[in-house]
C-alpha cells in the first residue's frame, strides 16, 4: 500500500481513537448533567452498558500495562509509511496533542481508575432504566 494511503489509514485510526476517548469522557459528563436536566436518554441501559464497558476496557489495559491496540495499529501504519511519529498532517498533530500526554505510567493508572470509579458510581447515582420484560 502506498505511503499516502497508509498515512490516511493511520489518521483515520487516530480519529477513531479520539472519538472513543470523547465518548468515554463526555459520556460521563452527559450522564451527570442529564441527571440534573432530566435528560431521559442518559438512563438508556444500552448506552450505559457500552459506556461502562468502554472505561472498564481502558482501566483494565492500564492495570495490565497494555498499550491500546488503536495506538499500536496507528504507529505501525506510520512506521510502514516511513513517517516520523506525529509529524504530519494538521489533523494528526492536533488530535495527537489532545490524546497523548507525557507522564509516568502510574499517573495514567490512577487517573483511569478514578475516572472508571466515577463511571461505575454513575450507575448507582443516575440509575439506568430497567430492562423491558
Amino acid at each position: 500500500m502506498p505511503s499516502p494511503q497508509l498515512l490516511l489509514l493511520a489518521d483515520t485510526i487516530l480519529i477513531i481513537h479520539v472519538l472513543f476517548v470523547a465518548f468515554v469522557v463526555l459520556g460521563l459528563f452527559a450522564v451527570y448533567l442529564g441527571y440534573f436536566l432530566n435528560w431521559r436518554w442518559v438512563r438508556n441501559r444500552v448506552f450505559r452498558i457500552i459506556h461502562l464497558c468502554a472505561i472498564g476496557y481502558v482501566v483494565g489495559q492500564a492495570w495490565l500495562g497494555a498499550v491500546c491496540p488503536l495506538t499500536i495499529w496507528e504507529m505501525a501504519l506510520r512506521a510502514e509509511a516511513g513517517a516520523a511519529t506525529y509529524s504530519g498532517s494538521f489533523i494528526q498533530y492536533w488530535l495527537h496533542s489532545l490524546l497523548y500526554y507525557s507522564a509516568p505510567e502510574w499517573v495514567f493508572v490512577v487517573v483511569y481508575s478514578v475516572f472508571g470509579s466515577l463511571v461505575a458510581a454513575s450507575w448507582f447515582v443516575v440509575r439506568p432504566n430497567k430492562r423491558a420484560h
